[in-house]
């Protein structure tokens, strides 16, 4: 074996890393000890910033595999045979907490899988809940803080945090759907091999003819769903912080595989304005007896990332990250989502954080993008411009593939609200629970609803009422309201 000699980052040998370089035993350290000043400075940056939302996470690498060609529905080269396996990194997170958090709190996970295809990335993110608390992404920055812990005493438990949820969610009455899971078991998992992923979005499938589809993904755990109670899941987060992501590495590490089927529901385009609520709305699931799930493939997970830094804290995932025969719907909150990640990751990681190897795309790249932080993509040709005859025209536009559909859209510029009905949905939800699923439904949110202000307490129960009289007057008994 050869021996490994220590060095500085510029290669130079370091014969010494354990002792600073002063005047004397007792003197000051002097501004030429190199070493220490390249140590210290690495150590100063070793952190890049924190995702503002899903920051705890973790993640592995598998394969995907469809289980026939989708080529009727969609001509995305991933979906077209049984026979290619294509390489996935699949990240799972914790969505409102910080990355010390617990991985048991009531919270959204995320499921986000990264398929490095033969004609680039493609970015499916998901959530383990179905539906979005919002119809409009202008309101998710508000979301976002009034989920964090408030401003002045940086606090997230107590009657401030509680009311400053609560206080939000009452204003926004579409949330009352994602309450309904939220506060039930499926808001507190102890194992990301046992949650199911939801796309939650709308987005279109096109074939070769230009034909669209309307669809949505599930991700259903070959292992079966599983959640825990909320007293498991305090107790939990007291003694195993850090159990969905330790689960998940050792299951891997043992030489298990962690296993997903995709499903998808799928509408024609033009079917859209036949049915009985907006399928673009996010806050709505597709009801399965009226759109029946069709599987699609399964992803197996099987290697663990080699360093959790480099392929997990620096992975970054896109919706923007889509490929021919995967489209975009006007799902308002899918239109908001769109540019906000990838610029968000030019912050976090930096302007060429596809560079990354976790994050490149396995298909060649080539454009006239150039330079900023840490760029090493490099090119001998003096030409980095288009159009251009000095570079023989290259790289010459990609030929098309397949019939473009073609979208027609007019209508009056303005700020609209969308319209909806928000009540109906949580409250066939609640109707369906068992008996202990109501009951922890309800022991669920009025643990937290108690330590909110009264008038937001009042404000909230009009909301339950509404959405099933049964549920409302039990919160109000709970409360004593």
């Amino acid at each position: 074996m050869t021996k490994r000699y220590l060095t500085t980052n510029q290669g130079a040998p370091v014969a010494d890393d354990q002792h600073s370089l002063t005047v004397g035993v007792r003197g000051p350290i002097l501004l030429a000890d190199t070493i220490y000043l390249e140590k210290i400075s690495q150590f100063d940056r070793e952190k890049i910033p924190e995702r503002v939302f899903h920051a705890k996470g973790a993640g592995a690498f598998g394969h995907f595999i469809p289980y026939k060609s989708f080529a009727p529905l969609t001509k995305a080269n991933f979906l077209q045979d049984p026979d290619k396996a294509t390489t996935v990194f699949t990240r799972f997170s914790v969505a409102g907490s910080s990355l010390g958090s617990a991985d048991t709190v009531r919270d959204v996970r995320g499921f986000a899988v990264k398929f490095y295809t033969e004609e680039g990335n493609y970015d499916l993110i998901c959530n383990h809940i179905p539906v979005f608390p919002l119809r409009d992404p202008l309101q998710f920055p508000d979301f976002v803080h009034a989920i964090k812990p408030d401003p002045v005493a940086n606090v997230r438990g107590g009657p401030i945090a509680a009311s400053r949820f609560w206080d939000f969610m009452s204003l926004r009455p579409e949330s009352m759907n994602f309450l309904i899971y939220l506060f039930s078991d499926t808001g507190t998992v102890k194992s990301y091999r046992t949650i199911q992923g939801f796309g939650v979005n709308t987005y279109k499938w096109v074939n070769m003819c230009g034909e669209e589809w309307y669809v949505r993904y599930y991700w259903e755990p070959c292992a079966g769903v599983a959640c825990i109670d909320s007293k498991t899941a305090a107790h939990l987060a007291g003694t195993d912080p850090d159990v969905a992501g330790r689960d998940l590495y050792d299951t891997i590490a043992a030489g298990h595989s962690v296993e997903f089927e995709m499903q998808v529901q799928v509408i024609k385009v033009e079917e859209e304005e036949d049915q009985p609520f907006d399928i673009l709305d996010p806050t709505y699931i597709w009801p399965q007896d009226m759109f029946p799930l069709l599987p699609v493939g399964r992803m197996m997970l099987n290697r663990n990332p080699e360093n959790f830094f480099a392929e997990v804290e620096q992975s970054a995932f896109s919706p923007a990250a889509i490929v021919p025969g995967i489209d975009f719907s006007n799902d308002r909150v899918l239109q908001g989502r769109i540019f906000p990640y990838g610029d968000t990751q030019r912050y976090r990681i930096g302007t060429n954080y596809l560079q990354l190897p976790v994050n490149m795309p396995r298909s060649p790249v080539d454009n006239m993008m150039q330079d900023g932080a840490m760029q090493f993509r490099n090119s001998d040709d003096i030409v980095n411009y288009l159009p251009n005859t000095l570079g023989g025209g290259m790289p010459a536009a990609a030929p098309k593939k397949g019939k473009t559909p073609q979208e027609y859209v007019s209508g009056n510029v303005g700020r609209q609200e969308i319209p909806g009905d928000n009540y109906y949905q949580p409250g066939c939800r609640y109707r369906s629970m068992s008996g202990m699923e109501k009951k922890h439904l309800v022991s669920n949110i009025i643990e937290s609803l108690s330590q909110a202000y009264e008038p937001i307490q009042r404000r909230m129960l009009e909301h339950f009422m509404r959405t099933d009289s049964e549920l409302g007057s039990r919160i109000a008994q709970g409360l004593q309201v």
